[in-house]
């Protein structure tokens, strides 16, 4: 058993106690993922193809991001006295490479050039084909790869959970983990395929969106990690009810705060270029309550600017003004609040001596210090 990532030392200030943290296991996380990932690459020395594919998996994994998932399962596997990181880093790991298939296919189905500042998967393989001369359609041809290494990065995924229950979880433990996993992959498909009918549905609800929104990204960003790592931990159902209830909330509120950030953030700080979400036309619960609150001539300009992929500066800054003028910001930002409120409540039931709890109280400060 090796030595764990973070020891319940000084507790770190408040302003701190989130990026110690993280930064401690991103360091170790980092490791763990790129030996995996080397191991990979070595099996598929002498492949024409399955070098590019890990080159593809590779270069989105090692692109950047937060790590939250993964720390998420790590953290909850602690605060619920978890001791072997050897278990647990494999389960994170599995995390991570979920993740990266579905930002694959993602990427796919949003026509994005560029994911992290890099080119996407299926532009890497479509400039793969160009480069080697070969015939046919370059373009069709990076969309077929890119679907296979999204699906090959899926396949590490079950790979490295299947090696984190391989020994010492008993048969029950097992078979919760094996739900939560097989939910996990399940619902943000199911999220994903909903999100695409929402613009065509006549009569869309909130609940409709919010719904969407946690299958699609609340429960598979914060909830289903959390539970993961609790479980794997053996986790009493003390401890795991008020971390699933903490995970759900802050992951449905990360998740709007990234539909405002889609519109009104810093390309800067969120990697997505000005007005992005607004040229992908996704039907958010930003866009929801803009078309509610809009009167008809406001609500029918907004519709014929949202979804279109050459919108210029000034008609993102036009969209901008309407969702602000309609009240739709107000009320998606105290939505936020909302959840952040129930996070902090979920907060409350969990031991604050345990080992980890800094990192999820650390989690909500900076979930409420993001700014656009």
């Amino acid at each position: 058993m090796s030595a764990p990532v973070a020891t319940a030392s000084v507790r770190a200030a408040p302003g701190d106690r989130f990026d110690r943290r993280l930064a401690r296991f991103r360091a170790r996380f980092e490791d763990e993922i790129n030996g995996y990932l080397a191991a990979k690459r070595t099996s598929s020395t002498g492949d024409p193809i399955g070098l590019p594919m890990v080159d593809a998996i590779e270069s989105l994994v090692r692109a950047g991001g937060k790590r939250l998932r993964p720390a998420l399962v790590y953290h909850s596997y602690r605060l619920c006295g978890g001791l072997d990181d050897d278990r647990v880093m494999p389960m994170a790991m599995a995390t991570e490479l979920l993740h990266t298939y579905l930002l694959i296919h993602d990427d796919i189905m949003d026509h994005a050039a560029t994911r992290r500042g890099a080119p996407t998967a299926h532009v890497r393989f479509r400039r793969f084909h160009e480069g080697a001369q070969w015939p046919g359609d370059a373009a069709h041809f990076g969309r077929s790869m890119a679907i296979l290494a999204g699906d090959l990065a899926h396949t590490w995924a079950a790979e490295r959970f299947r090696t984190a229950i391989a020994e010492g979880v008993g048969p029950r433990t097992r078979t919760a983990l094996d739900t939560t996993f097989a939910a996990m992959c399940e619902e943000v498909i199911h999220g994903q395929y909903l999100e695409m009918l929402l613009p065509y549905e006549a009569d869309t609800s909130e609940a409709d969106v919010l719904a969407v929104l946690s299958m699609k990204s609340g429960r598979y960003s914060c909830e289903q990690p959390i539970e993961l790592g609790a479980r794997l931990a053996g986790g009493s159902e003390e401890l795991l009810e008020p971390l699933v209830r903490f995970g759900s909330a802050v992951g449905e509120a990360f998740q709007i705060q990234d539909d405002i950030l889609g519109v009104f953030g810093n390309p800067e700080r969120t990697g997505k270029p000005v007005g992005s979400d607004l040229r992908e036309g996704k039907y958010t619960v930003l866009v929801h309550h803009t078309l509610r609150r809009s009167d008809s001539e406001r609500r029918a300009r907004f519709t014929k600017l949202l979804g279109r992929a050459n919108l210029t500066e000034a008609e993102v800054h036009e969209a901008r003004d309407i969702i602000r003028s309609s009240g739709g910001l107000d009320v998606v930002k105290a939505m936020v609040e909302t959840r952040f409120g129930n996070a902090a409540s979920a907060l409350e039931d969990l031991p604050s001596e345990a080992e980890a709890y800094d990192f999820f109280a650390g989690l909500l400060d900076y979930l409420r210090d993001r700014e656009a």
